[in-house]
């Protein structure tokens, strides 16, 4: 059974919502954090890696069944993917990327991917 057999949730989060609150925050904080531009988008891509690092490390120093198991482990686990995707939002409107192209491109991806072994 995979992890999200047997779960259910509220409601799934969609990336609209997620650039809605992005925007928000970008809202804000206008004129203390980076511009939203296509030139700050290489800066939010290496803040995301530094992100996933950080996710990265959790699992390495804790193991995947703790990280799993442990709740307050896994509550850090998911604090630290919400950061990813923060800074993937902030990505997606540095680049004027809509959630309608990222699913189209998505879903391109996984046709071909359902082809290709």
């Amino acid at each position: 059974m995979s992890p999200r057999e047997g779960k259910t949730s509220m409601e799934d989060f969609s990336v609209s919502e997620m650039l809605r609150m992005q925007e928000a925050l970008q809202e804000k904080y206008r004129g203390s954090w980076e511009e939203i531009s296509p030139e700050t988008g290489k800066n939010k891509l290496l803040w995301m890696i530094g992100e996933i690092g950080e996710v990265i490390d959790i699992i390495k120093k804790h193991g995947d069944r703790e990280a799993v198991s442990d709740s307050q482990l896994r509550a850090h686990l998911v604090e630290e993917m919400a950061d990813v995707l923060m800074y993937y939002g902030d990505v997606m409107l540095c680049y004027g990327i809509s959630p309608e192209e990222l699913k189209t491109a998505y879903t391109d991806k996984f046709q071909r991917n359902l082809k290709r072994w």
